[in-house]
C-alpha cells in the first residue's frame, strides 16, 4: 500500500516504550496501524468512524476552552486602543505606556513555564480554571485601577493567564478531538485568538478603557462556567490512572452508541508503556531523540513572533497615527504655499493609505499560515512523555520572542 502517516497520539501503531519516545507523527510503510485495529486499519480513520456523525459535546468542549484563546487575543489587542485614554487619565508617560503594554509578555513567560507542570498535575480543565481565575482578576485589577502600578500589576495577571492559555487550549482540543477532526478543532485556537485582537480594536472606539477591560470578564465567566459541564481530557485521565473515568469521559465525547473498546485499549497501552519512563526534565528536552521535535515546534514559535506581529498588534493605533499629519496650523498663507502644503497632504494620505494597505496584507499573510501552524504543530509533534515540558518551553520561547518585539 501507498506510504500514509500515523498519529502516535491517537494511539495508532502503538508499541509500548519505545513508541511512547517517538514524535507523534510518524511515518509507516503501510499506511496503517499497528494496534490491533481490524483489516489494518486504525480505528480513529476507519470508513465507519468518518461516517460516525460527531457528538455535540466535542464541538461545546471547543467551544469553551477557545474562551481562553479569546483572552489570549483581548490581552493582546488591549493596549493599541487605550493608549490615549490611559496617558490621559492617569498622566503616564510614553515609558510607562511602554511598560503597561510589554508586560503582559514577563506575565506570559511566567505562565509558560508553570502551565505544562499544573496541566500535568491538576488536568486540562483544572488548569483553564486557575488561569481563568487570574484573568479576571486581571481585568478587574485594570478597570478599577488609579495608579501606572495597579495597571501593570492588573497586566501582569492577564499575561499570566494568556500564556498558560495558549499551551493547554491547543493541548486540551487535541486530546478530546477525534483524529479526523483534530487539525480543524485546533486551528479554532487561533482563529479565537485573532477574534479576541479584532473584538477589542472595535470596542475600543466606541467604549472608555476602564469599560473595554470589564468586557473582558465576559469571556472568563463563559469559561468558568462552561467548565463544570465538559469532560475531562480522557488522555489526561488514563494518565493518572482513572480508568473507570477514562472510559466514562471517553464515552461521552464519541457517543453513547460509539464503540470505544478498541481506541480505548490503544490509549491505555500507550500509556502504560509511559510508566516506565523517567519523568522529563527540561534538559532532557535537548536529548538527541528530541532534537526534530524540538527544533520544529520552538522555531515555528520564534519564527512567528520575529516577523513583528506583536509589535503591530499592540500598537496598531500609534503606528497609524504616527503616519497622519495631525495638524497644520495656517496663518495668512497665500495660493502658491497653499498648494505645495495641499499637495504635501495628499503624498501624506497616499503614504498612509499604502502604509494601511500594506500592513492589512501582512496581517492576512500572517494569519493564513503563521498564526495556527505553529500552536496545531505545538500540540501533536512532541511525544506526551516530555509534552508538558516541550509545551511550556516552547510557549516560554514564544513569549520571550514577543516581547523583544512589543518593548
Amino acid at each position: 500500500m501507498s506510504s500514509g502517516w500515523t498519529d502516535v497520539e491517537n494511539g495508532d501503531g502503538v508499541g509500548g516504550e519505545a513508541a511512547a519516545r517517538e514524535p507523534l507523527l510518524v511515518s509507516t510503510s503501510n499506511g496503517g496501524a499497528v494496534g490491533g485495529a481490524p483489516n489494518g486499519f486504525s480505528y480513529g480513520k476507519s470508513s465507519s468512524s468518518r461516517r460516525r456523525k460527531q457528538p455535540w459535546i466535542v464541538y461545546l468542549s471547543t467551544l469553551v476552552a477557545i474562551c481562553g484563546s479569546y483572552q489570549f487575543g483581548s490581552n493582546v489587542g488591549y493596549s493599541s486602543p487605550t493608549e490615549s485614554g490611559i496617558t490621559e487619565d492617569l498622566g503616564l508617560t510614553t515609558s510607562e505606556y511602554s511598560l503597561f503594554g510589554s508586560i503582559v509578555n514577563i506575565g506570559a513567560m511566567v505562565g509558560a513555564i508553570t502551565s505544562g507542570s499544573i496541566a500535568d498535575l491538576i488536568g486540562r480543565k483544572g488548569a483553564m480554571g486557575v488561569y481563568g481565575t487570574f484573568c479576571t482578576v486581571g481585568w478587574l485589577t485594570i478597570g478599577l485601577g488609579q495608579s501606572a502600578l495597579a495597571l501593570d500589576i492588573g497586566r501582569l495577571l492577564g499575561g499570566y493567564g494568556m500564556g498558560a492559555f495558549s499551551y493547554v487550549v491547543p493541548v486540551y482540543i487535541a486530546e478530546i478531538s477525534p483524529s479526523e477532526l483534530r487539525g480543524r478543532l485546533t486551528t479554532c485556537n487561533q482563529v479565537m485568538v485573532s477574534t479576541g485582537v479584532s473584538t477589542v480594536y472595535i470596542l475600543g472606539i466606541l467604549l472608555p478603557w476602564r469599560v473595554l477591560a470589564f468586557t473582558g470578564l465576559v469571556p472568563c465567566a463563559l469559561l468558568l462556567t462552561g467548565l463544570l459541564f465538559i469532560p475531562e481530557s480522557p488522555r489526561w485521565l488514563a494518565k493518572k490512572g482513572r480508568e473507570k473515568d477514562f472510559e466514562v469521559q471517553l464515552q461521552r465525547l464519541r457517543g453513547q452508541d460509539a464503540d470505544i473498546s478498541s481506541e480505548a485499549a490503544e490509549i491505555q497501552d500507550y500509556i502504560d508503556g509511559l510508566q516506565h519512563l523517567p519523568k522529563a526534565k527540561v534538559l532532557d528536552l535537548f536529548q538527541k531523540r528530541y532534537r526534530h521535535s524540538l527544533i520544529v515546534g520552538v522555531g515555528l514559535m520564534v519564527f512567528q513572533q520575529l516577523g513583528g506581529i506583536s509589535g503591530v498588534c499592540f500598537y496598531a493605533t500609534s503606528i497609524f497615527e504616527a503616519a497622519v499629519l495631525n495638524t497644520l496650523v495656517i496663518d495668512r498663507i497665500g495660493k502658491k504655499p497653499l498648494v505645495v502644503v495641499s499637495a504635501a497632504g495628499m503624498l501624506v494620505g497616499c503614504v498612509t493609505a499604502a502604509t494601511s494597505f500594506f500592513l492589512k496584507i501582512f496581517i492576512a499573510g500572517f494569519a493564513a499560515g503563521m498564526a495556527a501552524i505553529p500552536w496545531v504543530v505545538m500540540s501533536e509533534i512532541f511525544p506526551i512523555n516530555i509534552k508538558g515540558t516541550a509545551g511550556s518551553f516552547a510557549t516560554l520561547v514564544h513569549s520571550f520572542s514577543s516581547a523583544q518585539s512589543t518593548y
